[in-house]
């Protein structure tokens, strides 16, 4: 009686599949929790910007008994090496400024930046949107 031995080496059809069948599903669990995780260190990254620009206005502002014209005053004035990226934006071209009223300013005849907010349109993962800040 003779004996057949299998002597391919190897993995199935069947095998295969199966492998690329877990393959997908932890991918597609991994990958949607990926990206709101970076979507969370962008806001998180957001809001330390936000509140670096108003305390760096307040001291501005303070300091020199007017506010600011615009973001590039800072950096001139030495109160920042640049002005920082909006993380959601990806520039540092896109900020909203938002100047102060006549009542409020410090110095009547020049009015001079209030508050800065994001110059997305996007909603944040809590549901408000990021220009409002």
């Amino acid at each position: 009686m003779a004996l057949r031995i299998r002597s391919g080496k190897g993995y199935t059809l069947i095998e295969l599949i199966i492998v690329m069948a877990i393959i997908s599903v932890l991918l597609a669990i991994a990958v949607p929790i990926y990206q709101k995780s970076l979507l969370r260190t962008k806001e998180t990254l957001l809001k330390n910007n936000l509140f670096t620009l108003r305390q760096t206005i307040d001291e501005y502002t303070y300091d020199k008994q007017k506010a600011p014209q615009t973001l590039q005053d800072l950096v001139g004035e030495g109160y920042l090496r640049s002005v920082p990226i909006d993380p959601i934006t990806g520039t540092d071209q896109s900020w909203r400024i938002i100047m102060e009223d006549a009542v409020s300013m410090v110095n009547q005849t020049q009015p001079g930046i209030f508050d800065v907010r994001s110059g997305s349109d996007q909603k944040s993962l809590e549901g408000t949107p990021y220009s409002q800040w």
